[in-house]
């Protein structure tokens, strides 16, 4: 197939492409490298024949206009998002502008141009829209995991906004016919992914000795999905998936965030300072952030029942693969943080360079 990726330049955007390359698939990338985009995360791709990148940003109508009518993708894997949810409590204009309304661009003129295709092209067409466990709320510790027809309940700007361009997505499929998929999963980590999100950022702390903070008590839970295991379910969901159906993507790792960032230290310690002081020691505990929702978790059954798949990565070994990746590749995080200051009032990331 001829994929469009919007967002392709992102964490979990790029290991899709990465992904669909080596499934003999080719690729249109849509991003437009806002300041979580970096262009080095795909530099290996820039001479290969079956990957075009387009710079422009999916609210702008008439570039997404022009690439549906220029490259005439077979399917649309739609993941370009503002995701970081203290960024939405700090800003969420540009969450509503990006995931709403860049969502409704890419509908309108996906429509548009599905209206004109023929034959197989016009009934093997998919688009795919990607989104997050967090529409659906929060969870006790001892409640049920989200199944994909549980009720939106979303906390933040963030999820509100993702919310928002699902139920666009549905009501595409169902009032014009669009041939969707939906998709939502848990928390993503790896390699590749924008120092401002936990992993990377415990990562980076522990590794130039600064405090590493957690909010509140850091008994909140989430499910931990290794991102090249979410790209293959996204593939699958694309071509195995029923039509206006929507399916939960997890690994069933459900983890504290005290714990995470106690097993980063371990490892951490293992690797940069065996005897000495554990990284643990670092930890500190920071204001909570307005709106925390406690638990997220996914029953993942029916992407299994109906598509086979699983989750393979074993939580540790992926968690020892993405620290050694950041070990290893300061000239791709370096840049970032220098370039950004990342900064925020609440004290979970501080500026580490």
């Amino acid at each position: 197939m001829k994929i469009l990726v919007t967002g392709g330049m992102g964490f979990i955007g790029s290991a899709v492409i990465r992904y669909a390359l080596r499934q003999g698939h080719s690729i249109v990338n849509l991003d437009g490298l806002t300041y979580a985009a970096n262009p080095k995360t795909l530099a290996s791709l820039e001479n290969n024949q079956y990957y075009e990148f387009i710079k422009a940003d999916i609210c702008d109508e008439n570039a997404v206009k022009s690439v549906f009518s220029k490259y005439r993708p077979n399917a649309v894997m739609h993941l370009a998002a503002e995701s970081h949810v203290d960024r939405s409590i700090e800003a969420p204009g540009a969450f509503i502008q990006t995931n709403v309304i860049g969502t409704y661009n890419m509908l309108h003129y996906a429509r548009a141009y599905w209206d004109s295709l023929k034959g197989e092209n016009r009934q093997n067409f998919r688009f795919h829209h990607v989104s997050t466990d967090e529409v659906f709320g929060d969870l006790s510790q001892d409640e049920s995991a989200f199944c994909e027809t549980t009720p939106y309940d979303p906390s933040s700007p963030y999820s509100a906004s993702k919310a928002a361009s699902d139920h666009l997505v549905r009501a595409w499929g169902r009032t014009y016919g669009l041939p969707v998929v939906l998709s939502n999963c848990s928390n993503n980590y790896g390699p590749f992914q924008f120092p401002e999100k936990l992993i990377p950022v415990v990562i980076l702390k522990a590794l130039y000795k600064e405090e590493i903070p957690v909010y509140g008590t850091g008994e909140n839970i989430r499910d931990w999905l290794y991102v090249d295991d979410h790209a293959d379910a996204l593939l699958t969901v694309l071509q195995k998936g029923k039509l206006n159906e929507t399916y939960n993507i997890g690994a069933e790792n459900e983890c504290t965030n005290l714990k995470i960032v106690e097993k980063v230290c371990v490892i951490m310690d293992e690797l940069c300072q065996p005897s000495k002081k554990s990284h643990k020691k670092l930890i500190t505990f920071v204001e909570d952030r307005p709106g925390h929702d406690v638990r997220y978790a996914l029953n993942v059954n029916k992407i299994y029942d109906d598509l086979g798949w699983r989750a393979c990565t074993q939580f540790d070994k992926g968690l020892e693969k993405t620290i050694n990746w950041y070990l290893n590749n300061k000239d791709w995080w370096a840049p970032l943080i220098q370039k950004e200051e990342i900064t925020n009032r609440r004290g979970l990331i501080s500026t580490i360079l």
